[in-house]
């Protein structure tokens, strides 16, 4: 078999032929960097008849010019930026560099809390991880979005509503360094529309995550966290990992020690700018939405990089498949076993390999050397792989399968002079297989290898026994229940404050208002009659008569049920947050109550008789039969609402009966423009989530990322829940209905 670096040098000229173009866009490099990947040099593509003349592949001089370029282009821009590499060798910050995987994982995940037992449930989180793919190696605990904005709770307010206050998160996060998991938090420097911290924002997400002994920050949508956060964390002793979720200028690199990889991924893998502008940067790989993570994975072996191993987006779960699962876990035992040669100063990406769709990253550490190889062809390659020096005393070791492999001499000596010369001037052949889109990884080494990577052999020879291909790559879709609705004793007339809605035929149709997830599978919430989640939804329905509440419940009526009941809620966190000395303010009495949990509404509802409607009863009732847009109609009318809030700190809802031009045209009033309403509740393996209808006043300014707001009747907004003290909300109250007698 001809090897690669023995290919003619007249090939050479299709790959320098680029150079005219690209120097016009980057004065210092010939392959300027795709958004965050330089890309390899042009003769290692394919290139087709309608393309002009076919290329043959690369010499080991085109390799070795392309490796020069983007060697002196790493020189000429550290020196351009006067970069400082000191934040890599601090101790607080060591753990980046082999942090290789981190989910994203939403704080809603009823396998990170146990809304039943009312705690943290830590370790069966990460026991299902470790059972299923092989582990974490830290977590970003997202507690924000998509929720933020249905009140004034700014980002780091969020954190503090979690269960147990700031004292419970700090017991948390001190769970997962427990398990040798770091711990992420979010920042979102768009969250410009809530409460104003007391101090500048660097200063208090410094405080914050100190206080909860958190050791890094993802800064969401940003490019690139400015300096004066790390600075602020550091100020107060506790050096904060940064992790923008976009990019980074190469300054950035000398204080965001990590980012996030938002890839295009081609067939042959590129290599990313920053990795190779810092080996020690950790970069983890986020494809959120692609069912099938071969692309995520493949490119990050590569790099020697990690993966955003996100299942939970959102409350939609996109869970990885068997297969990737099982690929998850071999990458991962072998990249956390050699992270040490995945920061090596001397990473020669694009060694070159003798078949076309076999890529390796070659990663030299005192006198041994590591190569990560990806298979990228959809089919079983296997024979002669590469070429290696043959050094006497130097013996290779397959890795992934966990053998030894024996060099062997190459086909054609006269080809050897081409290669670049080694230690004696000879080269060998290593042979072994690599599996469709598979992965593999060799060490050379002097002598005997270290018992951890004896161990590592061990683990692998026995996991590569079933081949990938024999896990399902089928992506599984969660199936939602309803939570059920127990029914009330029926009236045979109209209770107090109470209308009639006769029922009958509707036909309910509604969509979901999600900023994300498309029309993806999955997404919204899925009705009984559905055998799926999904945003768009319509049926008729035969809905029985029913009675519901003329206005939404107010803060005085709620106080009657106190004064009654002496309820008290487990969670107490934000019950009521807005009363003052257990008593609401002076003139709100008619006001719709808020802050108060799906739990508290129930339990009022249960001690008036009464039930939270399902959403097509509060449907029904707010647009009749006609399918009108607003409970008056089709043409919005702002004097029909309450005015919006645009403000940072909430001022209160309305009184209830303040705008009698909103009715339905059965009677019923405050439907929409004041406060969200409590519905259906609907459940998954991971999620809880409630459907809230009616829009409210409160409208944060200034980005577009704020729980969506929507006072249309054909449309309703999801709202994820934890526990309690997080699911309450300044912008959520409730009305209850009663069943009819038929």
């Amino acid at each position: 078999m001809q090897s690669i670096r023995s290919i003619a040098l007249a090939t050479l000229i299709s790959c320098v032929s680029l150079a005219g173009p690209l120097t016009a866009h980057a004065q210092d490099t010939l392959y300027p960097a795709r958004g965050q990947q330089i890309p390899p040099p042009d003769c290692m593509n394919l290139h087709f008849a309608w393309e002009g003349p076919l290329q043959a592949p690369c010499t080991t001089f085109a390799h070795e010019r392309w490796l020069r370029d983007i060697q002196h282009w790493r020189a000429e821009r550290r020196i351009r930026v006067a970069y400082d590499p000191s934040r890599y060798s601090l101790p607080a910050l060591q753990w980046t560099q082999s942090s290789f995987m981190q989910p994203q994982m939403m704080v809603h995940d009823r396998y990170f809390y146990d809304p039943v037992a009312g705690r943290y449930t830590v370790d069966r989180y990460l026991d299902d991880l470790e059972k299923r793919y092989g582990g974490i190696d830290a977590v970003l605990v997202w507690s924000t979005y998509p929720n933020m904005g249905v009140d004034d709770r700014n980002q780091l307010q969020m954190v503090e509503s979690m269960p147990g206050g700031i004292e419970g998160v700090r017991r948390m996060v001190a769970d997962f360094h427990r398990r040798g998991v770091r711990v992420l938090f979010p920042m979102m420097m768009w969250d410009e529309g809530t409460h104003q911290p007391d101090q500048p924002w660097p200063d208090a997400i410094a405080a914050l995550m100190k206080q909860i002994d958190a050791d890094g920050i993802n800064g969401d949508t940003q490019e690139g966290v400015p300096l004066g956060f790390p600075l602020a964390a550091e100020k107060i002793g506790h050096p904060l990992a940064f992790q923008p979720e976009v990019s980074l200028s190469d300054e950035d690199l000398a204080w965001d020690v990590m980012n996030w990889g938002q890839y295009n991924f081609p067939f042959i893998p590129m290599v990313d700018r920053y990795k190779w502008f810092e080996t020690r940067h950790m970069v983890n790989i986020s494809d959120r939405w692609n069912l099938d993570k071969t692309d995520d994975l493949q490119f990050a072996f590569f790099n020697g990089v990690g993966w955003e191993s996100w299942e939970n987006v959102w409350g939609i779960w996109i869970g990885i498949t068997p297969r990737d699962a099982e690929a998850t876990r071999r990458v991962a035992a072998i990249e956390r076993a050699v992270a040490p040669f995945l920061v090596s100063s001397d990473w020669e990406p694009l060694y070159p390999m003798h078949t076309y769709g076999v890529y390796a990253s070659r990663w030299p550490l005192g006198n041994d050397t590591l190569w990560t190889i990806v298979n990228r062809a959809g089919y079983l390659i296997g024979g002669p792989q590469m070429d290696v020096p043959l050094t006497p005393g130097m013996r290779y070791f397959d890795l992934y399968h966990g053998t030894e492999l024996k060099p062997q001499s190459p086909e054609f000596k006269p080809q050897i002079t081409e290669l670049k010369p080694e230690i004696n001037g000879q080269t060998a052949v290593l042979s072994f297989e690599m599996e469709a889109n598979g992965y593999g990884a060799i060490l050379a080494t002097p002598g005997e290898p270290g018992d951890a990577i004896k161990a590592l052999m061990r683990r692998m020879a026995e996991m590569t026994k079933k081949p990938l291909a024999d896990f399902s790559h089928q992506p599984t879709i969660l199936h939602q229940t309803i939570v059920a609705t127990p029914s009330t004793a029926p009236a045979a007339e109209a209770p107090d404050g109470m209308v009639k809605i006769p029922g009958g035929s509707f036909d309910f149709k509604v969509l979901g208002t999600e900023i994300e997830g498309s029309a993806s599978p999955g997404v919204d919430v899925q009705y009984p009659w559905e055998d799926s989640p999904r945003r768009f939804h319509e049926k008729v329905l035969q809905v029985a008569p029913f009675f519901i509440d003329k206005f939404p419940v107010t803060n005085a009526q709620f106080k009657q049920f106190l004064s009654a009941t002496h309820y008290a809620p487990s969670d107490p966190i934000n019950f009521l947050r807005d009363w003052k000395d257990s008593g609401f303010p002076q003139g709100w009495d008619n006001r719709p109550v808020t802050w108060v949990s799906l739990e508290d509404a129930r339990a009022y509802a249960k001690w008036a008789g009464k039930r939270l409607p399902h959403e097509w009863e509060w449907q029904l009732a707010a647009q009749g039969t006609d399918g009108r847009l607003y409970p008056w109609g089709n043409v919005w009318q702002p004097s029909y609402v309450p005015t919006p809030d645009w403000g940072r700190s909430m001022r209160g809802p309305n009184s209830v009966d303040a705008h009698p031009l909103g009715a339905s045209p059965y009677g019923v009033m405050d439907l929409v423009g004041n406060v969200w309403q409590w519905t259906d509740e609907f459940t998954d393996e991971h999620t809880r989530a409630a459907i809230v209808r009616g829009g409210e006043y409160y409208q944060p300014q200034g980005s577009i990322w704020y729980f969506p707001d929507t006072m249309r009747i054909d449309e309703h907004s999801k709202l994820l829940l934890m526990a309690p003290g997080y699911d309450r909300s300044g912008g959520v109250g409730f009305r209850c209905v009663r069943d009819a007698q038929q």
